[in-house]
């Protein structure tokens, strides 16, 4: 029979690098074990174990995409075998491709239907995978969104819709999973991450981010670690918030962008 950890637990989606691997190490900073999972990035996932080590958590790395149910299933039956409770998920796990949001002869279906089913329907797979041991612990969900969710502008049409899907799908599960479990997202504008620039190139990432630094009233973008802190606030205090779309986003929702 598992023992139950005394420290609390967290499953964080596709947190092998960027947000995702920044959420883990502060929540590990925190106090929670954690569960790292990474669809491609094995050494980064290790690393991220490691500093999490580091900070005095217990680790799970696993392999694995939200966007098949067994292996979302598979993250929280590890997760449960190796510590016997799960107190807050994270589902940040996400794609996206790039290009002009009105290019509409050059969408592909096949990249629309992964990207909803890795951004909408994956959270939605780890939500149920997880509810019942979330329910018990009077746990937590934060989804990692987007601004394009809320504004209608961002990398394509596929990534806004999902991200749109997903901020509709965390009010209801805020309604419907109240009041054991809290649910809340977070909405960044452009993050200073990898998947950024791998996205679009080093040129390409420049030139948008100062664009975009230049536009916003906060004249500056996130980085992975100012969105690790939202998260691990709603994750781990916040107790009377469910239902929330954070916007981290230098004041983007305010206007002056254009998509």
């Amino acid at each position: 029979m598992t023992k139950i950890s005394e420290r609390k637990v967290a499953l964080v989606t596709g947190s092998a690098t960027g947000v995702g691997a920044a959420t883990a190490l502060l929540l590990a900073q925190r106090g929670f074990n954690i569960l790292v999972n990474y669809s491609k990035s094995e050494h980064e996932a290790k690393a991220c174990a490691a500093a999490c080590r580091e900070a005095g958590a217990d680790t799970l790395v696993l392999r694995g995409s939200v966007a098949q149910d067994a292996d979302c299933r598979a993250m929280v039956e590890a997760t449960l075998a190796r510590w016997g409770r799960l107190d807050v998920l994270v589902n940040n796990a996400g794609v996206s491709v790039f290009g002009e949001a009105a290019a509409w002869d050059a969408l592909d279906v096949e990249a629309f239907q992964r990207i909803l089913g890795v951004n909408t329907i994956g959270a939605f797979q780890m939500v149920r995978a997880c509810l019942p041991h979330l329910k018990s612990a009077r746990g937590a969900i934060v989804n990692v969104s987007s601004v394009a969710g809320a504004l209608g502008i961002g990398s394509s049409i596929p990534y806004i819709a999902s991200k749109g899907a997903l901020n509709a799908m965390t009010l209801h599960l805020a309604r419907s999973l109240a009041p054991e479990i809290r649910v809340n997202a977070v909405c960044p504008g452009l993050i200073t991450s990898r998947w950024f620039v791998e996205g679009i190139g080093q040129a390409g990432y420049e030139k948008t981010k100062a664009s975009y630094e230049a536009s916003v009233p906060l004249r500056t973008a996130c980085t992975p670690e100012d969105v690790a802190e939202a998260i691990v606030w709603l994750a781990d205090g916040a107790r009377t918030t469910t239902g929330e779309l954070l916007m981290l986003d230098s004041g983007t929702h305010l206007g002056g962008l254009r998509p």
